[in-house]
């Protein structure tokens, strides 16, 4: 075997030099490269990798928005109700679910906040127990000890609220929750596990069948946080006979700082769950002013308040997007972004102690990886500082979030070396 370093062969004396050379490849033959000029630019901004915390805006938006405000508000007024704002939340909530979630119409709303919608779907499963044959007798909430830190607050309160009891599951902190965590976990008593699908630490993605079915099998329900995996990995709700699932739509879908969060409620259990929060909007004739509330039938029974029309706007053309490139497509190139980054940090970062925190094979990883070092804080501070954009996670990892349609290998290598510049 050659040598090469006494070659004076350039690349194999700077590994940046050879990964440059593989990042202008993977994006020559990236078949969604098409889709980078669609999103705007951010002046001072070398590498952009926080896309999975807040997406970047698209080029269009502001026209979108403008015309938004001149005609749908500006011009027809409150006749926009009537004309097309009063289906809104169920039409936008049955486009996410074609484009992204493997799921029929009339089971996604798009509404409030994840927080709020979390609450309300885990507060209805503990509110019908008795009203659902099996469930009586159910107690306790399943969900992880690392989980993110609304889903926890939301099933403590819960459960504090109800008398149920919560079951703490410890998995490995950097592959994730198992299937085999869950099985030792789940019994006769577990009215419903909630887990996030991609964990917003490690990015290690759930076998979500595989739970799910475990879950069922034990006569309780499944709830799955989407938001660190929809709009970046593909899945089958309906097929996988997922029960519940709640998500944002600011990281991959590219709604905008705090557009609304959606909602999965399987058709079987529609009309048995019934959320605590009874707005208006989800009376059964909105309309009437009556005396009581009467939930209407449908996934419309998830609403309270009235919708947020102006901050559905962002996401509509991230959907088409994904549409456009075919979640399959998008997968592809997330997976090719996150391989790169990892051998990136084999390459530039392990030699200054990095450790990766995330799992190696692409398989068992979402969208981000997370990059362990002691100086994380500070080199984060640095980097945003100078035009470099990662995430830090307490306590020591920068988090570097890859958005598929809008982040190229080329974008990724140069955070890469900025951060080894920070850490060095």
């Amino acid at each position: 075997m050659t040598d090469t370093t006494l070659t004076g062969d350039p690349a194999a004396a700077d590994p940046a030099a050879s990964l440059l050379d593989e990042a202008r490849t993977l994006d020559a033959a990236d078949p969604v490269a098409r889709h980078l000029d669609a999103f705007a630019d951010a002046p001072g901004v070398t590498a952009y990798l926080d896309g999975n915390s807040l997406g970047r805006p698209l080029r269009d938006l502001p026209e979108r928005a403008a015309h938004f405000i001149r005609e749908d508000w500006g011009t027809r007024l409150i006749r926009s109700w009537d004309e097309q704002w009063m289906d809104l939340p169920m039409q936008l909530g049955d486009r996410i679910a074609e484009v992204c979630l493997g799921a029929a119409a009339g089971q996604t709303i798009v509404a409030d906040s994840t927080s709020v919608l979390l609450y309300k779907l885990v507060r209805a499963v503990l509110d019908t127990r008795a009203h659902r044959p099996g469930a009586a007798g159910r107690d306790e909430i399943v969900i992880e000890s690392g989980n993110f830190p609304t889903d926890r607050f939301i099933v403590a309160g819960i459960a504090e609220e109800t008398g149920a009891t919560v079951r703490w599951l410890e998995p490995d902190a950097v592959t994730g929750v198992t299937a085999d965590d869950v099985a030792a976990a789940v019994s006769e008593r577990t009215a419903l596990v909630v887990l996030s699908h991609v964990d917003y630490r490690s990015g290690s993605l759930a076998d979500m069948p595989s739970i799910t079915r475990v879950v069922k099998d034990a006569g309780a329900l499944m709830l799955w946080d989407l938001c660190h995996s929809v709009g970046a990995v593909p899945m089958q709700l309906d097929t996988w006979g997922v029960d519940l699932a709640v998500g944002c739509t600011y990281k991959y879908l590219n709604g905008g700082p705090g557009s609304p969060a959606f909602a999965y409620l399987r058709a079987e259990h529609q009309g048995v769950l019934r959320q605590p929060i009874h707005g208006w909007w989800s009376a059964a004739d909105i309309f009437a002013m009556g005396p009581e509330y009467a939930p209407v039938a449908g996934i419309r029974q998830l609403l309270s308040g009235t919708p947020a029309v102006l901050s559905m706007l962002g996401m509509q053309g991230m959907l088409d997007l994904i549409a456009d490139a075919g979640i399959g497509a998008v997968r592809a190139k997330s997976v090719s972004l996150t391989d790169f980054a990892v051998r990136a940090h084999d390459a530039l970062l392990a030699p200054l102690g990095a450790r990766l925190l995330s799992p190696r094979a692409a398989s068992q990883r979402g969208g981000h990886i997370t990059i362990g070092h002691p100086s994380a804080r500070e080199a984060t501070k640095r980097l945003w500082a100078e035009g470099v954009i990662p995430d830090f996670r307490f306590p020591d990892g920068i988090r570097l979030g890859l958005s598929p349609l809008s982040t190229s290998h080329q974008e990724t290598l140069r955070g890469m070396l900025a951060v080894r510049d920070a850490l060095a």
